[in-house]
């Protein structure tokens, strides 16, 4: 019989939602194992405050569950606090525990214990206020897992939108789309799409970077001097994409129902239309990573801590995500 595969799952900012969204993720039964690296401690004491009645179930390296949890339960890999957590109360002592938790999850996956990691959000402030260097989830895990070049793409029911720039201020965009960033770019969502998503040939919508792509060069030359190019070198290799096209019509019918992804050049450039389309029910997946590793749409919500004003939607479609991906990577094997 085989071992079912397990899936971790980081609470995050242990004052923020995470918790809670951990626990009301373990009112229903789910299809695998599933791990929650965390403070059993602030997950027995979070469940309280939200008068749930969890059954937490320590488990660990040296015994790893066999069976997915029955409904109204949770396998806990506990990892203690730094300092104890008032929900709302950020806590900068407890920096080093956040990290600590993702640190085993995607360990965890890099040595096979894992099909995959599911992350709730974390404070970047307060882990930064506690001396420790730290820009985001994505960065962290490309650098655990000696990853040069990792792509953020969001997904909802009907859409998938991927970033070849992300957290930049918009006046250092354009310098930062080069040939050789934008051609890593689209290979790595390619071939995640094909490898972690099951589809045979992907198709990519490539935004302009411009209002109607620089319409001709009249407004910009990047498409003509870059995008381009760039693009028939990529087609040039197998790789499907239309365009450039001007993002303002690219986000229409017409193009999205014929499309499997949609490639924006910067992160309000296609984002606000991803998360209007599905906020509270999108994933953030972190393509390039050796490791399957999705994420919620939001934040950790401080004012929201202990409350039952949570809705779970955005992790719900998150951990289904991760499953399908760890099924279609198994089948491309």
């Amino acid at each position: 019989m085989t071992t079912p595969r397990l899936f971790a799952l980081t609470p995050g900012e242990p004052a923020g939602i995470g918790p809670d969204l951990c626990l009301l993720l373990a009112r229903e039964a789910q299809p695998h194992p599933l791990v929650a690296i965390a403070s059993q401690q602030l997950l027995a004491e979070r469940s309280q405050l939200l008068g749930l009645n969890i059954q937490l179930i320590a488990v660990g390296p040296d015994a790893w569950p066999q069976q997915a949890a029955a409904a109204g339960s949770l396998y806990v890999w506990d990892t203690p606090l730094a300092a104890a957590v008032i929900p709302g109360q950020l806590n900068s002592a407890n920096a080093a525990y956040v990290l600590h938790t993702l640190t085993r999850a995607g360990q965890g996956c890099i040595d096979g214990h894992f099909a995959g990691m599911i992350t709730a959000p974390v404070h970047k402030g307060v882990i930064n206020d506690g001396g420790i260097a730290f820009s985001g989830h994505t960065e962290f895990l490309a650098e655990l897992t000696h990853t040069a070049q990792v792509v953020m793409m969001l997904a909802t029911h009907g859409l998938r939108v991927a970033l070849v720039t992300t957290h930049l201020p918009l006046k250092d965009v354009a310098a930062a789309i080069t040939a050789e960033r934008l051609m890593r770019v689209t290979r790595i969502l390619d071939h995640d799409l094909r490898t972690k998503f099951g589809i045979a040939r992907p198709r990519i919508l490539v935004c302009g970077l411009n209002p109607h792509a620089g319409e001709g060069g009249h407004l910009g030359r990047e498409e003509i001097e870059v995008i381009e190019p760039t693009l028939e070198l990529l087609r040039a290799e197998g790789i499907e994409l239309i365009g450039p096209l001007p993002a303002d019509t690219l986000f229409t019918p017409k193009h999205l129902d014929h499309c499997d992804a949609v490639l924006a050049m910067y992160h309000d450039q296609g984002l606000p239309v991803l998360k209007y389309k599905g906020f509270g029910a999108a994933v953030n997946v972190t393509l390039g990573l050796p490791i399957i590793r999705t994420s919620v749409d939001h934040g950790t919500a401080l004012d929201l801590a202990g409350s039952s004003k949570i809705d779970s939607g955005s992790l719900k479609v998150a951990l289904q995500t991760a499953y399908q991906m760890a099924a279609s990577q198994v089948a491309a094997r």
